[in-house]
């Protein structure tokens, strides 16, 4: 029973740290909108039918009932796509963008009369006048009897361009239908106050800024991790000698009278001796102490070690063997063959003891960095990586520990940690904040894929808007205006749909075949 309920409270741990990082994320929005100006309508956690909302001057802040992100809703987020339209409302919230601004909506200006717009695209040339409809006749219909793809090919359009009249009129109603999904028209005397009037740089403040509170968040999370509990580092302490040397593929466990004694033991090291110097050489790390041995080989070593307090001299002299090259990323160096490298280094048959170190808290960027390395490569590779996890749920490959994973297997992952009673509570309250920071690191590098709807996407909008006017500028042309990031729709939805589908195969794969990391 105690093992159930701390399995359920490390998934209610890692669930609130998550809504605290969901929520100060938008507050990362929140913030500079209003700092500059921007009328902000809604500030939400989560998505769907509302729990809970109270209205606080002209902002309705609320949580709604599914736990899957949040959202800050700015009006006129997209101008309008013609001279004089009031531009809409829109949120940051990229799954808002199908759950409460689905176009198959009918948006109400200010809750008197439903907008019916019909948009006509006529970049493909004029249509003849006997294909235009009359005045009064329904939309659907041309104004001259039935005419029909037919006969405006005999008028003069081609089939294909017929085509790509029709296609091209749907994905302009599916533009405008997005635009009018939440739009509410904006009060007189508030066309100031809209996102798309902002200055390009306010624009990228206001969208980076909540991808930059989750990079702070993990700044603070991993500086708890590695200044406040610290991480386990080898030291410059013998933790085990062996008394023998085996091959590293063997499987045995004790020493048989055939295998040579290993040279640490023949030269009478025991664990718990502290590595002073080599050949002089002062000692300050067991990777300084690893690599002189490497690449000794059969010489003999000069040793100063200490042991109960006293300092001693000892002859050490590695065993030549042969292994196969890593790079310092830890991978296989390849022969021009494929062929693992291999080289003849020194072995000696010791290990070296680990200690907790709490390293300053200057440490910290470069451990956020790597984890922001790590996390963006993942992103760069996820299709192959989501194949992986296809295969892996679906057959019998195993799950890669260092892959994608979903919210429930993070779920998942938090309550077997907090859950393993033999584990010291600092052990699994540091893996908590770990696994919080990890979090953070991958909302920081997934919100800034340049893609709509996500933060991203509407940074790379308003660079593409800088380097638009600018290059109008330097040619003396008129300012071309706000960039109309609501013809990105159709790609939003396709976006949203990937995703969508990425996280369904994660929950069945993290239920299936969960990530195993302790065997």
């Amino acid at each position: 029973m105690t093992s159930v309920l701390l399995y359920a409270l490390g998934i209610l741990i890692i669930v609130l740290l998550l809504g605290i990082s969901i929520a100060l994320h938008e507050i990362g929005h929140l913030l500079p909108a209003k700092l500059f100006g921007v009328k902000v309508t809604q500030y939400m956690i989560g998505f769907g039918r509302t729990l809970w909302s109270r209205k606080k001057g002209e902002t309705e802040y609320g949580v709604k009932i599914l736990p899957l992100g949040g959202y800050v809703a700015m009006i006129g987020m997209y101008p309008p796509s013609k001279p004089g339209e009031a531009p809409r409302e829109s949120t940051t919230g990229f799954l808002n963008s199908v759950v409460e601004e689905s176009p198959v909506k009918v948006s109400k200006g200010h809750g008197e009369h439903i907008v019916d717009e019909i948009t006509r695209v006529g970049d493909v040339g004029e249509l003849p006048d006997a294909d235009r409809a009359a005045p009064g006749a329904p939309a659907s219909m041309p104004a001259e009897g039935n005419a029909s793809a037919e006969s405006l090919s005999a008028d003069g359009l081609t089939p294909e361009a017929v085509e790509e009249a029709e296609y091209r009129r749907g994905l302009a109603g599916w533009v405008d239908e997005a635009r009018d999904a939440s739009a509410e028209t904006i009060a007189d005397g508030e066309d100031h106050r809209t996102f798309y009037r902002l200055p390009v740089w306010k624009k990228i403040v206001v969208m980076a800024g909540g991808p930059l509170m989750n990079l702070l968040l993990a700044f603070l999370f991993f500086g708890i991790v590695i200044s406040g509990f610290g991480v386990a580092q080898t030291s410059t302490t013998l933790g085990a000698v062996n008394e023998c040397l085996v091959p590293a593929s063997s499987t045995q466990t004790t020493c048989g009278s055939d295998d040579p004694a290993a040279p640490a033991a023949a030269a009478g090291l025991l664990p718990g001796d502290k590595l002073l110097a080599v050949d002089g050489e002062a000692i300050d790390s067991w990777e300084q102490f690893r690599s002189i041995v490497a690449a000794s080989p059969a010489q003999p070593l000069s040793l100063e070690i200490e042991r109960a307090g006293s300092t001693e001299k000892l002859s050490l002299t590695p065993e030549p063997n042969e292994a196969v090259v890593v790079d310092k990323n830890g991978q296989t160096v390849l022969n021009e063959d494929g062929t693992p490298k291999t080289a003849t280094v020194g072995m000696i048959g010791a290990s070296a003891a680990t200690e907790t170190v709490r390293l300053p808290i200057t440490e910290v960027p470069a451990f956020v960095g790597e984890n922001v390395k790590n996390v963006a490569g993942i992103i760069v590779k996820l299709p192959a990586r989501m194949v992986d996890v296809w295969n892996a749920a679906f057959g019998p490959d195993e799950r890669d520990p260092n892959g994608p994973m979903g919210p429930v297997g993070v779920g998942r992952l938090a309550g077997e940690v907090v859950s393993m009673e033999q584990a010291p509570i600092a052990a699994r309250a540091q893996f908590i904040f770990s696994l919080a920071g990890s979090l953070n690191v991958a909302l920081f590098v997934f919100n800034l894929v340049p893609l709509m709807p996500l933060d991203g996407g509407h940074i790379a909008g308003a660079i593409y808007e800088a380097i638009k006017r600018g290059w109008a500028k330097l040619r003396r042309k008129p300012d071309p205006g706000p960039v109309d990031t609501a013809k990105m729709v159709p790609i939003t939805f396709v976006v949203v749909i990937a995703l969508g589908a990425m996280g369904i195969l994660l929950a069945y794969a993290d239920i299936v075949k969960p990530v195993a990391l302790f065997g």
